[in-house]
């Protein structure tokens, strides 16, 4: 990879190439892998501008003997989309709808458009693209050509290849070509039309038997279209062709109209082969889709919510009106035979969550439900659509026989299977396993009349064993046909024709054994066995994190909120687990955890933690972010934000003593700017402000000595006939943390929480001392701190442990730490991090487990905001969603991330994609909506950003807009009064001096705030 011939070949590229040429190690490793099992390492990375540049691409590479291949969004499963030549990056310019034509139908697209972003364009016409891979959110179209994409749609509007008219192509020796409509319409040099005839009708016989006749034969090349009948189909032909014969530079594609109402019929059956062997009797109603999945995919809580029975088919309707599309689905529900149970589902957002299911399959079927790695390398087959329950039954029983598992979904009226395996893909023993299976299982495909690939064509992964399925001529013709259209052999090779075997260049072959080049890591990554090797393992390629669509009002999807604003592919949650997986293998990325490739990529990671939740195998890239700092700046000097915004709670709890002095600091313009500058702060960021009063203080001003040796031992006695969780009638003890943030620069978010906790009828504590959840460390990944502060609050709450008192806390990323990053950081070290982590309550989750018969203030009003990126990925909104709907507040928050995720859209470098970020849906939500609605953000972070950058209302935490519209109450702090605890007679409080709160609906004696001269009914005077 180095030396003169590699400099030569990337000089000449530059020298004549417009877009980018990218030689370097971090560039390179991007592309190493795809969604496959494979690896390969390219020599360097082209991004051209135009066709021009793809042609000069090619002379250059042609000179030098280098080969191609053409890469789309990279989310192939069979390894076409890597190669170890020159890698074409079609995403980053290339990636333009050209043109529409309403009329006749039809689209102009290059290579690197979204799927998505040619049918939101063609919405706009009442027209859709028709095959819709479930990567439609990043897969292009080129990729979709190249490979002949299906979808779960291919039963109403066909394959990629069936929605073709034109492509524009250069073949590795620089011609240019245009297939259009028959032989005749097509625009080919000479040599390629003689050669195309003369394969075709020199194999007449050979082409009307050799090929299996089903609606997914996606294997190979579709040679038989070059039979006079199909009109010498060579558009048909080159669709599918897995970018070994030229490469595509613009398309012509046909558009379907879109359904003006869809409704989803779900089917329940016993077991997956009995679903299978009903979707092909449901075709004759035309649906749009017949899509297959069991229960072993599907999972216990998802399945709860589905008709009974053990697999299901999702049928989908469409029709001009919802009355219509819903008919058609009962229509099926009736005439469908053998089934458990069934149901219609009519309700967009519903049919959405059910499809996201289907959608996230490729994802979450690489994970069994023991924990176990799935993989790719049998994925796709189809068989005719009749046979394919009996097919499933044998192919169980294969599986059983190799000792393996998998779970089996997808295209059931097409006949089309998709499945992962738990293949051990690491060891010799498993590898062998691996082959021998995949034998076994191209004989079973082709028993039943089937074809290997079914949607997401050969590559590497199948293509060795293609001779199965056509025989020794068919394969014989395939080699003719790759070598009339690219004789020098410069277009992907190993792939499709004369392949690599399917058990050569394995992805983690690469890799080092489990830990052994990782070193000591700090997490413990439970889901992963405590390797770091196999948590980045994790990452397979599907590339959700890469989708082009903007989050949506309630969207639910955060992840990626850097690559949509960059484009770039190490800014995506796949690049920068590719570029781990590079730092451990040591081959491309050579300097290990001090990798400046590695660290790039990752100072745009904004810790979001969304693809915790939206990433379909659950990489968790801000776990990985602090682990790689801690690793990083082991030893080593820091940024100068590090230990700034890292040791925040100890800078503020420093600060609180002098606020004024520092908040007018913070206000003139030239100590602002040197402490900015000092602090590694953005220039544009203002200085929060320090609350003068601190909200512990606040909280302790009316203690008496006696009430801080009590702390919190226990709940206390509450109202008899006032709202209770607990039993008994007694009022629950709930101990609100204070978090450094709701301390120190919005105690009035404490506040409010306390006086909607205590209507609520539950007594409120702290904890007896000051305690952190170490996330500022923890983002900015030092660990060792963070672990010595999380133990110190683990032993500060030892009596909150010990009485099992309920943890309400205020902030959702302190909220998320506790759950998420306190245990897998301290681990089964230390017991009690799992007993605290499970004691975590947010503010709604608290009122609705412990106050459940508690109705909070009618409000009536449109909401709009942020829902808290940590919330979303660790502790979930249901509970606030319910307790907004009871309160009146209706509307929907805005998904994704408001972009300044704590220490990240503070530090110097990253205010651009901060904002950025929050303009992609916070911003225009906050524009947009109407007079006197609430904005609503419990996120510190949110809040702040909000202020910055959309001056109007300001923005506040739930338990503000909630505590605003209760009955006033007596005077602030513990002046409400402290709960008595438990076997404290009541003569023994009154002869302290009790006090009576006042509260409404409150019958308890509590004790008095220092200084309080009420007297209560019960005693004297205080």
């Amino acid at each position: 990879m180095t030396g003169g011939r590699v400099d030569e070949v990337e000089q000449s590229l530059r020298a004549v190439v417009r877009g980018e040429v990218e030689w370097g190690a971090g560039a390179r490793a991007l592309v190493t892998m795809d969604a496959s099992n494979y690896r390969r390492v390219p020599r360097g990375v082209v991004a051209p501008a135009d066709a021009a540049d793809v042609a000069a691409a090619l002379a250059v590479c042609r000179e030098h003997g280098v080969p191609v291949t053409a890469r789309g969004g990279g989310t192939s499963i069979a390894g076409q989309a890597i190669g170890t030549g020159v890698v074409l990056d079609f995403t980053r310019h290339m990636n333009r709808l050209l043109d529409i034509d309403p009329a006749g139908r039809t689209a102009r697209v290059q290579p690197g458009l979204v799927l998505d972003d040619l049918r939101r364009a063609a919405a706009a016409h009442g027209l859709t693209f028709g095959p819709d891979p479930s990567t439609h959110s990043r897969c292009t179209l080129g990729g979709m050509i190249g490979n002949n994409a299906c979808g779960s749609h291919s039963v109403a509007w066909g394959t990629t290849a069936d929605n073709v008219r034109a492509l524009d192509v250069l073949t590795y020796r620089g011609e240019a070509v245009r297939l259009a409509g028959t032989e005749e319409d097509c625009a080919l040099p000479g040599r390629l039309r003689e050669g195309i005839a003369r394969l075709a009708d020199g194999n007449l016989a050979l082409l009307r038997t050799g090929f299996p006749q089903l609606p997914r034969r996606i294997s190979g090349y579709a040679l038989d279209r070059l039979l006079p009948e199909h009109g010498r189909d060579v558009v048909r032909a080159f669709t599918g062709s897995e970018g070994t014969l030229g490469v595509l530079t613009e398309a012509t594609v046909a558009l379907v109209p879109a359904p003006a109402a869809r409704a989803l019929a779900v089917l329940g059956y016993a077991d997956e082969s009995a679903a299978a062997q009903a979707a092909h009797l449901l075709l004759p109603w035309r649906p749009l889709t017949v899509e297959g999945m069991a229960a072993d995919l599907v999972g216990e809580a998802a399945a709860r919510e589905l008709p009974r029975g053990g697999a299901w088919l999702f049928v989908e309707t469409g029709g001009d009106s919802p009355a219509q599309a819903q008919a058609l689905a009962r229509e099926i529900c009736r005439a469908a035979d053998g089934v458990t149970g069934h149901a219609v589902v009519a309700d967009p957002a519903r049919q959405r969550a059910l499809w996201r299911i289907r959608e996230d399959a490729a994802g979450t079927a690489t994970r069994m439900p023991d924990g176990t790695e799935a993989w790719p390398g049998w994925e796709d087959c189809a068989v005719p659509p009749a046979r394919l329950g009996a097919y499933l039954r044998d192919f169980r029983a294969l599986l059983a026989e190799h000792g393996l598992r998998g779970a089996p979904y997808g295209h059931f009226g097409d006949g089309c299977v998709h499945v992962r395996i738990d293949f051990d893909l690491v060891g010799p023993a498993g590898v062998a396993r691996f082959r021998r299976f995949s034998e076994a299982a191209a004989d079973l495909v082709v028993s039943h009349g089937g074809s290997l690939s079914g949607e997401h064509g050969d590559g590497q992964a199948r293509a060795e064993l293609l001779p199965k399925m056509y025989g020794p001529e068919v394969i014989a013709l395939f080699s003719d046909f790759k070598d009339l259209w690219d004789p020098d052999g410069g277009m992907s090779p190993g792939t499709l024709v004369r392949p690599d075997s399917i058990d050569s260049n394995l992805r983690f072959a690469a890799l080092p054994d489990s830990g052994s080049r990782a070193g000591d890591v700090e997490f413990t990554y439970p889901g992963d066995g405590g390797d770091f090797v196999a948590a980045v393992r994790r990452c397979v390629g599907v590339a959700k994190c890469r989708s082009s669509a903007a989050v949506k009002n309630g969207g639910s999807d955060v992840m990626c909120p850097s690559f949509r604003v960059t484009g770039e592919e190490r800014h995506s949650t796949r690049g920068r687990a590719r570029l781990l997986h590079e730092m451990l293998v040591g081959e491309v990325v050579t300097d290990g955890w001090r990798s400046q490739e590695v660290k790039g990529a990752l100072d745009l990671c904004l810790s979001c933690k969304g693809c915790r939740s939206d990433c379909p195998v659950e990489v968790d890239m801000a776990t990985y972010k602090a682990e790689f700092l801690h690793q990083h700046y082991r030893g080593r000097l820091r940024p100068r934000s590090h230990y700034a915004m890292g040791w925040i709670p100890v800078w503020l709890k420093i600060a609180a003593r002098f606020a004024r002095p520092v908040n007018f600091l913070g206000r003139l313009r030239s100590t602002a700017w040197l402490l900015k500058r000092i602090a590694g702060v953005a220039e544009e960021r203002d200085m929060p402000e320090l609350a003068r009063e601190t909200f512990t203080r606040w909280w302790h001003r009316g203690d008496t000595n006696e009430g801080r040796r009590e702390g919190v031992g226990g709940p206390a006695a509450g109202p008899a006939d006032g709202p209770s969780g607990g039993p008994a009638g007694r009022a629950t003890t709930v101990v609100l943390w204070p978090d450094t943030f709701t301390d120190h620069l919005s105690p009035e978010v404490g506040k409010a929480a306390v006086r909607v906790l205590r209507a609520a009828g539950l007594h409120v504590t702290v904890p007896p001392a000051a305690v952190c959840c170490g996330l500022t460390w923890v983002s900015t990944g030092q660990l060792d701190r963070a672990r010595t502060v999380m133990r110190r609050t683990l032993d500060r709450l030892a009596p909150v442990l010990d009485a099992g008192l309920p943890l309400v806390v205020l902030e959702p990323s302190c909220a998320a730490a506790l759950r998420s990053d306190l245990p897998e950081l301290l681990g089964t070290r230390d017991p009690r991090a799992a007993r605290l982590a499970a004691s975590v309550r947010t503010f709604a989750e608290a009122l609705e487990e412990y106050a459940p018969g508690w109705q909070p203030p009618r409000l009536d009003r449109t909401t709009v905001g942020q829902t808290h990126c940590h919330q979303h990925a660790v502790l979930g909104d249901a509970a606030d969603r319910r307790l907004r709907e009871r309160a009146g507040l209706t509307g929907e928050l805005t998904g994704g991330c408001c972009g300044l995720a704590g220490n990240f859209g503070f530090e110097a470098g990253h205010y651009e994609v901060s904002a950025a970020c929050a303009e992609e849906a916070l911003v225009p939500a906050l524009r947009a909506a109407a007079p006197g609605a609430a904005v609503l953000a419990d996120g510190f972070s949110c809040r702040t950003q909000i202020t910055h950058l959309a001056p109007g209302p300001p923005a506040r935490h739930l338990a503000e807009v909630l505590a605003e519209a209760l009955p006033a109450l007596p005077p602030p702090g513990r002046s409400r009064g402290r709960p008595i605890p438990p076997g404290r007679p009541r003569e023994a409080a009154a002869r302290a001096g009790a006090y009576q709160c006042g509260q409404a609906g409150c019958a308890d004696l509590c004790a008095p705030p220092a200084g309080h001269g009420r007297r209560s009914p019960a005693g004297p005077a205080a």
